[in-house]
């Protein structure tokens, strides 16, 4: 078979943040994110198994989600980087706010925010899906966006609508 990984990265996708606060705070970059439904507002996160932020999500916790900016590469990669500081030293570099439905640090410059509860997980191979409900939801200024294209980042301009001018 070819390799997944190799083929995958074929499909472009957004980049965000996922966050959790509290006493143990966390937070890492992933691009498996998804509207599930808008009635009821759901979305979904697949998360390996083995990452830290596996654990905070598996007790059903709420979380924050920052949808990055193409000029938030670098804060994409301090929230991939696996020798990333643990607790609140990991919030020290980029500037954040708190969510007030979750208290989970969402990126200031960020394109939107979510805040989040988790409402079900279901096992899917060395992965685990979840699914929640959105508590909130905020868009910040038109900017372009941060995509994850062929193993590498990625800035999107964005597109005019039909009938205006550039």
């Amino acid at each position: 078979m070819t390799d997944l990984r190799r083929v995958m990265s074929a499909f472009a996708t957004g980049v965000v943040v996922v966050t959790v606060g509290g006493d143990r705070p966390d937070g890492m970059t992933a691009n498996s994110f998804s509207s599930v439904s808008l009635d009821p507002p759901l979305v979904l996160c697949c998360v390996s198994r083995a990452a830290r932020m596996h654990g905070p999500l598996s007790s059903g916790g709420r979380f924050g989600v920052s949808v990055l900016s193409a000029d938030q590469e670098d804060v994409a990669r301090h929230f991939a980087d696996r020798a990333r500081p643990h607790g609140w030293a990991l919030f020290a570099r980029p500037p954040w706010h708190s969510g007030p439905h979750t208290e989970a640090p969402l990126i200031t410059g960020a394109l939107a925010w979510l805040e989040c509860e988790v409402v079900r997980a279901v096992a899917a191979g060395d992965h685990t899906v979840f699914v929640a409900a959105v508590l909130d939801a905020a868009a910040g200024p038109d900017r372009s966006a941060l995509l994850f294209h062929d193993s590498a980042f990625h800035g999107l301009r964005p597109v005019p609508a039909a009938g205006t001018a550039d």
